[in-house]
């Protein structure tokens, strides 16, 4: 059997660390890791007077005009000047858009309610005929609490419905009658944290629960 020398087995043994060095270089990738990204959009949904009514996702905050035309924008005949509004929506916004009509005078006829009478059709009482303003409205609410809670958003505490309580995993109607009697001993809870203070939640189911709410003053 043929036996290596010292110096031989040391020569082996440093182009064995070499070979195995160039696997680990050409297998292992060693690009950075790109950072994870948290994309959290914003859920809005528009409902009446729009072409598409629906929900729709943004990924920063909309204003009024933005998410109108997302929506298709206003139906036929429909319009309201959004170009200088700066109101900014949050996530669970609703958006209802409608169109109402209001009474007003007509501007003063210098003819006698007679010759008006005569050349316009009758009048009506007191001798005036008054006129249909149609106008566009938009009514900032909140999402239905099933909807928010599909879209993960969280429910105020402060304004949600015993009904809605019980949509909430581990909360059935008696604990939601002590979450809602709480509030009105207290006038309104100011913050998240006080849910541990309610009769059945404690420490205990505290951790799993308040994900599900938010505190609005």
């Amino acid at each position: 059997m043929k036996y290596f020398s010292l110096q031989q087995q040391w020569v082996l043994f440093f182009i064995a660390l070499l070979i195995l060095g160039i696997l680990i270089f050409k297998f292992y990738d060693h690009s950075p890791l790109p950072p994870e990204e948290t994309v959290n959009e914003i859920v809005v949904e528009v409902l009446g007077e729009i072409q598409n009514p629906g929900i729709y996702f943004f990924k920063s905050p909309p204003g009024l005009r933005e998410v109108i035309e997302k929506a298709g924008g206003l139906e036929k005949n429909a319009q309201i000047d959004l170009t200088f509004s700066t109101e900014v929506l949050e996530t669970g916004t609703l958006l209802t858009v409608t169109k109402e009509y209001s009474q007003i005078p007509p501007p003063p006829s210098p003819l006698p309610p007679e010759e008006r009478e005569k050349n316009e059709g009758p009048l009506q009482k007191g001798g005036d005929r008054e006129m249909k303003l149609e106008e566009i409205k938009i009514r900032i609410g909140r999402m239905e609490a099933n909807k928010l809670l599909v879209f993960s958003i969280p429910l105020d505490l402060n304004r949600v419905s015993a009904e809605d309580l019980c949509l909430i995993p581990e909360i059935g109607e008696s604990l939601a009658q002590e979450i809602i009697g709480y509030r009105q001993k207290r006038r309104g809870f100011q913050n998240i944290g006080e849910l541990k203070n309610v009769k059945g939640i404690g420490e205990k189911r505290y951790p799993s629960l308040k994900k599900f709410f938010i505190v609005r003053y």
